[in-house]
C-alpha cells in the first residue's frame, strides 16, 4: 500500500511539475508576443495597408450573383506592390519570436460596419480568429476594442492559443487596421500549412 501512495505522489507531482512549466512557458510566449506586437504598430505601415484590397474587390466582396455563387472569390484582387512590401514586414516580425509565429493583417471593410478581413495570413496559417474559406467576417469584441481606443489587446479565448492584436495606424495617426500576433503554446509548425 505504502508503494502505491509514493508512485502517486510521483506520477502528481510530475504532471504538477509539467503544468507549471506550460504556465511559465505561455506566460514567457505572451511577453514576448506583446513586445513583439508593440514593435508591430511602428512598423507597418496604415498607408499602404489601406491600399492592398482593390477597389474591385471591394466592389464585389457583398455582391451577390444567384449564377455565381463565387463572385466575391473570383475577383478578389490585390495591389501587389502594397501586398508584399506588407507582408514582408510581417514575416520580418514573426522573426522577433523565438517560437514561431504568425502576424496577419486585418482589415475592416469601409461602408460595412462590424465587418473585417483578414488581408494577409503568413506562412504558418495561424489564426485564433479567421475562418478556413471566409472572405470576410464579424469583428470580434476585441478585435473592436483595438480598432476604437487604439489599445493592444491579448486574447487567449481558445486553448492553447494566444494572440495580440495591435493597431495599425495611417499618417493621419487613424487606427485602420490591426495586427495579430498569433502562436499556439504546443504548435507543430506545418499543422496548418495545406
Amino acid at each position: 500500500m505504502r508503494t502505491i501512495y509514493i508512485l502517486s505522489l510521483l506520477l502528481l507531482s510530475g504532471t504538477l511539475a509539467r503544468a507549471q512549466d506550460t504556465t511559465h512557458a505561455t506566460s514567457a510566449m505572451r511577453q514576448e508576443l506583446e513586445s513583439a506586437a508593440r514593435v508591430a504598430t511602428v512598423m507597418v505601415d496604415g498607408d499602404v495597408c489601406q491600399k492592398i484590397v482593390t477597389p474591385l474587390a471591394k466592389e464585389y466582396m457583398f455582391k451577390v450573383d444567384p449564377r455565381n455563387q463565387w463572385m466575391a472569390g473570383d475577383n478578389y484582387d490585390v495591389d501587389d506592390v502594397a501586398f508584399n512590401t506588407t507582408k514582408k514586414t510581417l514575416i520580418r516580425l514573426s522573426h522577433l519570436t523565438s517560437f514561431p509565429s504568425d502576424f496577419n493583417l486585418w482589415m475592416p471593410i469601409d461602408g460595412h460596419a462590424g465587418k473585417i478581413q483578414v488581408v494577409i495570413r503568413n506562412k504558418n496559417e495561424m489564426s485564433q480568429f479567421w475562418r478556413w474559406g471566409d472572405l470576410y467576417q464579424d469583428a470580434t469584441p476585441a478585435m473592436q476594442t483595438v480598432l476604437s481606443t487604439g489599445r493592444q489587446v491579448t486574447v487567449m479565448d481558445k486553448p492553447g492559443w494566444i494572440s495580440v492584436l495591435a493597431p495599425v495606424y495611417n499618417s493621419l495617426g487613424d487606427v485602420v487596421g490591426l495586427v495579430e500576433a498569433v502562436t499556439r503554446v504546443n504548435l507543430d509548425a506545418h499543422e496548418n500549412v495545406k
